[in-house]
C-alpha cells in the first residue's frame, strides 16, 4: 500500500512536501484537496487529519499532519540521502535552527501579502497595510540572506536540506500578488538558483506554477 499525501499547491508547506516526495522518487500517490471549496471539511478528510488542515500522510493506518515531521517521516521510512536531514549533529542543528526560527520569521511575513490582496482588493487603506508588510518581509529576507544562507551553499551547509524547500516556498509565496522579492537582492537570488538547480527546473515549476498562475490572472 502507497504511502498518500494530501495537497493542495497554494499552500506552501504542501509545496515544500510535494518536492521532497518527488525529488526522492519516493512512492508515494499525491491527492489533491481543494482548500478553496472547503473539501478538508469533509468527513473522509477528518479521518485523515482531525485538525482538517493540509498538507496530511497517510501511511496505512497511520496519519498525520505538519509538513516538517512529515518530511522527516519520509526521509527515515524511505532513507533519503542524509543531506535531505543530516545525521550530523551540528549540521542537522543548523537545519533544526531555521526550521524553528522560519516559523514566525518569515512565513507570517511571506504570506501577509497574499492575504491582504485577497481580503482588502482595491481599498484605500490596503496600500498602507501592504507597505508595512512589505518592510516586515524585507526584514526578514535581509536576516536569511545575512545569517541563514552560507557563501556559495545552501542554508544547512553544502548541499541542500528540508530548510531551503521550506524556505523557498515561502519566499515564492509573494508571487501570487505579483511581488518579485529576488529583486535586488543577488544573495538571495543566487541562492534560488542552487535551489531551482538541486530539485530540477521543471519539478521547482511544477510545484509552484498555482502560485504562478494566480499572479498572471
Amino acid at each position: 500500500m502507497s504511502l498518500k499525501l494530501f495537497l493542495d499547491m497554494i499552500s506552501q508547506p504542501c509545496r515544500s512536501v510535494f518536492l521532497f516526495a518527488k525529488k526522492n522518487n519516493l512512492p508515494v500517490e499525491v491527492k489533491l484537496i481543494s482548500l478553496k471549496n472547503g473539501e478538508q471539511h469533509t468527513e473522509k478528510f477528518r479521518k485523515v487529519n482531525p485538525l482538517r488542515k493540509v498538507p496530511a500522510l497517510k501511511d496505512g493506518d497511520f496519519c498525520m499532519g505538519e509538513s516538517i515531521p512529515m518530511m522527516e517521516y519520509m526521509a527515515e521510512k524511505f532513507n533519503t540521502p542524509d543531506h535531505w536531514f543530516p545525521k550530523d549533529l551540528q549540521k542537522r542543528a543548523r537545519v533544526n535552527e531555521y526550521l524553528s526560527w522560519q516559523h514566525l520569521g518569515i512565513r507570517m511575513h511571506g504570506a501577509e501579502g497574499v492575504h491582504l490582496g485577497e481580503r482588502m482588493p482595491g481599498e484605500p487603506a490596503a496600500a498602507d497595510k501592504m507597505a508595512r508588510a512589505m518592510e516586515d518581509l524585507n526584514w526578514s529576507l535581509d536576516l536569511i540572506e545575512k545569517t541563514f544562507i552560507k557563501d556559495g551553499g545552501f542554508i544547512g551547509g553544502e548541499q541542500i536540506s528540508i530548510a531551503d524547500l521550506v524556505a523557498i516556498v515561502e519566499i515564492m509565496q509573494p508571487f501570487a500578488s505579483g511581488v518579485d522579492v529576488f529583486q535586488g537582492r543577488a544573495k538571495l537570488s543566487a541562492w534560488k538558483e542552487r535551489v531551482v538547480q538541486a530539485v530540477g527546473k521543471e519539478l521547482f515549476d511544477e510545484a509552484h506554477k498555482t502560485i504562478l498562475y494566480t499572479a498572471a490572472e
